[in-house]
């Protein structure tokens, strides 16, 4: 995102098992707005045709974050840039010639972690060839990735086929870091996301990894009245005017490598680096959500783990493709 994680987040993150029950309640929940091909998603769903393929990806996923911590983060952000366009089908990983592909549009500006995800590949295609989908691969790698920063292991059903098409016009309604906090709920509530979960999944995401000067430079050069004056003076001195723009600068400026809720204070405090994140304590609505995050009452203090994983199980059930729809792809970045 190195620094060990704290001793309070890490008592109060919840057991796998718990956090299981609690995706299973959000997929197959008749409240949740999940199609019949979503719900046809499953824990094991490799159990028999390819027993080691979590513990494959899970292996990757873990040496390439010991290599660079940063992809972690890397990870993480692939799924969600994935699921937000066409569903979460691994159309994000398709390159074809004359850059017109998903990847290249300009909200996937900055997106990496391909090289992860067909190495991971790779290695399942030697072990159990045709089998496991590389939109399952990023579900997967994207949950170790979180792991692997200290955070909380969740279960991720599987089943998720592979889409066969990938255009960057499609991606044109991405989540942007310039958005208002009205254009950002509807983004989400569009996906059927809820308001808490665009405070997980947008702001508290970003407890680990970085952004580019690029990013903020709008921010900045017009004196955003949201940062911390001092806060400000940091970030001014990393991405001076006129600077580099692809300097890179943590998201999470204490402990930019480690899932915690350190983000949470940083957005009350006037420390959110880029401004979608800043916006959220500007909301009524979304401020009590953060302050759930950070009560001083343990009894009273929201599960910040917890709910984050259910988050995720919410969004890696967007637009799924199941059955006999999509493919396998035999190699992620080219449909078949």
């Amino acid at each position: 995102m190195s620094r060990g994680v704290r001793e309070s987040i890490s008592n109060h993150f919840s057991s796998s098992k718990m956090i299981t029950i609690a995706m299973f309640l959000v997929l197959f929940s008749s409240h949740d707005l999940l199609s019949f091909s979503e719900a046809q998603l499953r824990f094991g769903f490799y159990s028999e045709t390819c027993p080691s393929a979590e513990s494959i990806v899970r292996d990757v996923v873990q040496q390439a974050v010991t290599k660079d911590p940063g992809n972690a983060a890397v990870l993480l952000r692939l799924q969600f840039h994935d699921c937000f366009v066409e569903g979460c089908d691994g159309s994000i990983l398709i390159k074809h010639e004359g850059n017109n592909d998903e990847r290249f549009a300009p909200g996937n500006a900055g997106v990496g972690g391909f090289d992860v995800i067909d190495n991971a590949k790779s290695e399942l295609e030697r072990l159990c060839r045709g089998v496991v989908s590389c939109a399952d691969i990023v579900a997967l790698a994207a949950r170790d990735a979180v792991v692997a920063a200290k955070g909380p292991f969740y279960e991720v059903p599987t089943g998720r086929r592979d889409g066969q098409t990938s255009d960057k016009s499609n991606a044109a309604n991405l989540p942007d870091v310039e958005d208002s906090i009205s254009i950002l709920k509807s983004k989400f509530r569009e996906k059927g996301l809820s308001d808490k979960d665009l405070v997980l999944l947008s702001a508290g995401a970003h407890t680990i990894g970085t952004t580019a000067c690029f990013f903020i430079m709008s921010r900045l050069d017009a004196q955003d009245s949201m940062i911390n004056p001092e806060f400000f003076q940091v970030l001014r001195s990393k991405c001076p005017r006129g600077g580099d723009v692809n300097v890179r600068i943590p998201l999470d400026w204490e402990s930019q490598f480690v899932f915690d809720d350190q983000i949470f204070r940083n957005i009350r405090d006037g420390k959110g680096v880029i401004k979608s994140d800043s916006v959220l304590y500007q909301d009524n609505d979304m401020k009590n959500i953060i302050e759930s995050y950070l009560a001083s009452n343990e009894s009273s203090k929201a599960n910040f783990a917890a709910d984050f994983a259910e988050a995720m199980a919410k969004m890696g059930a967007i637009g799924v493709k199941t059955g006999v729809q999509g493919e396998i792809r035999r190699v992620c970045n080219a449909t078949n």
